[in-house]
């Protein structure tokens, strides 16, 4: 049966994509939030127990609590994400999608309000269970919006490309926050960038509260379930013998992806802030406050101090970031160049998964012995953009396979499995990983590094093996 004919995209059509290339955008924003604000946020938000050698990155108790803030979160929202792919079949794409967005967004405007750990926590679960339905909503929304597999190939692909573009957004935001928390009002007593970066979550929302009353259903759900042909959506289908190899083997490969960026790539904030060049940064701000107030008859308090610190840490970090997402941008956008020259699927996917695989653990092994050389950030800034050309390119993939191999009924089931419980559960345990080989007294970054080569090494290896498993797309019949 022949496809149909690629058509000029509607108003309409214009607006789905406009916000789906959104929440694409805000849901990277909103979970990479978390590294470049969990080392100071855990620093003003701890309780005073302890030595304050333990609440430095590397430190016993800055280890648990950063590991309870990368992985709960993680197990919440895929376990309720599953459930959000559920309801996505049972309830329609629209609706939960606008309700997944608008949760992310207040969920992270209320964390940058938080006056314990334990809000933070809370808050951050909520951010987790909205980006985690969103994007399977979103993906099965789009798939199904494009019968033509060409046009909904480079759809897919060039809304996602937005992904990469809430990264370089969220890690320019907490820059300038960085830089500004100064002039905002003050939060809690203190002007803490981490704060206002937070807060910036809730941007997303205000757009789709204005546009949601125009958006329309999936064509393909709403014909099925019209004409009484749509079958009930199940977790347990994804085990029937036609779809386990798919259920399980994509699941697997989508955890590997996710674990190569928690793993290693997310990690940079706590490594950089143990880097040289950055050190020097904070003691010479520092530094000149100290004068500045000396100079006005004052005293900067420890807790001021130490809100400087955080301040230029963070900005220099999220400098750095912002390499790692504009290379990711670029690792988008070539993906969607590819899919559309490259049929097979696994072909596609290995032109990123092979070089990550020797490229990442390399990198990262290399900072662990270079943190104290000067001027060796400047090096890394350059080396991490061709590592999210690698790794964020993976993660595009995912959106333009994912819908192939799942029938209309088992769609949002499908994509949340694989992209909850594989992605953001197995996945993003990565980080629970390295954080907990690289604990030491005293904190050491450096081991964080090595730390993160081994777990990303591991994890791409067992990608690289996997993928020769992946299924084969479902004729297009059966995919609208």
């Amino acid at each position: 049966m022949s496809s149909p004919p690629a058509l000029k995209l509607t108003p309409v059509q214009w607006l789905i994509c406009t916000i789906a290339s959104i929440g694409f955008a805000f849901d990277i924003y909103e979970l990479l939030m978390l590294p470049l604000i969990v080392k100071s946020a855990i620093a003003d938000l701890h309780p005073q127990i302890g030595s304050p050698q333990d609440w430095l990155p590397g430190g016993p108790m800055y280890v648990n609590w950063a590991r309870i803030l990368f992985f709960v979160p993680a197990i919440v929202g895929g376990t309720f994400g599953l459930l959000g792919g559920y309801m996505t079949d049972r309830l329609g794409r629209r609706s939960v999608l606008t309700w997944s967005i608008l949760l992310y967004a207040f969920g992270a405007c209320a964390a940058g309000f938080s006056t314990s750990l334990y809000h933070l926590l809370f808050f951050r679960c909520c951010v987790f269970v909205g980006v985690c339905v969103e994007f399977v909503a979103a993906v099965a929304w789009l798939a199904e919006l494009f019968p033509n597999p060409e046009q909904r190939e480079k759809v897919l692909g060039y809304t996602q490309a937005f992904s990469s573009l809430g990264g370089v957004l969220v890690a320019v935001m907490a820059a300038l926050a960085g830089q500004y928390a100064e002039s905002f009002p003050a939060i809690h007593g203190v002007n803490a960038a981490w704060r206002y970066t937070l807060i910036s979550g809730l941007i997303p929302a205000i757009p789709l509260i204005v546009v949601r009353p125009f958006l329309p259903e999936s064509p393909a759900w709403q014909k099925k379930r019209q004409e009484g042909t749509l079958k009930r959506a199940s977790i347990l289908a994804l085990f029937s013998p036609e779809l386990r190899l798919t259920t399980l083997v994509t699941t697997v490969v989508f955890a590997t992806t996710f674990g190569l960026a928690f793993g290693a790539i997310q990690q940079n904030p706590q490594i950089l802030a143990g880097h040289i060049d950055v050190q020097k940064s904070v003691a010479k701000e520092q530094e000149n406050r100290k004068t500045l107030a000396a100079e006005a008859g004052k005293t900067l308090s420890p807790k001021e101090l130490g809100a400087i610190k955080g301040n230029v840490t963070d900005k220099l970090t999220a400098g750095v970031q912002t390499w790692q997402e504009i290379g990711g941008l670029f690792g988008r956008l070539l993906l969607a160049i590819l899919a559309v020259q490259i049929v097979n699927r696994r072909t596609l996917f290995r032109v990123f998964q092979i070089p990550s695989l020797l490229f990442v653990p390399v990198l990262y092994w290399w900072l662990s012995n270079n943190l104290q050389t000067e001027g060796s950030l400047v090096w890394f800034r350059y080396a991490i953009f061709a590592a999210g050309v690698l790794v964020v390119g993976q993660m595009s993939f995912w959106g333009n396979y994912i819908p192939l191999v799942f029938p209309v009924h088992l769609r949002g089931t499908g994509e949340s499995f694989a992209a909850n419980i594989g992605g953001r559960v197995f996945g993003t345990a990565a980080a629970f990983i390295t954080l907990t080989l690289s604990a030491s007294t005293p904190p050491n970054p450096a081991k964080i590094a090595l730390m993160g080569a081994c777990v990303a090494g591991a994890y791409a290896l067992i990608g690289a093996v996997f993928t020769a498993f992946l299924p084969d797309a479902l004729p297009e019949t059966e995919n609208h």
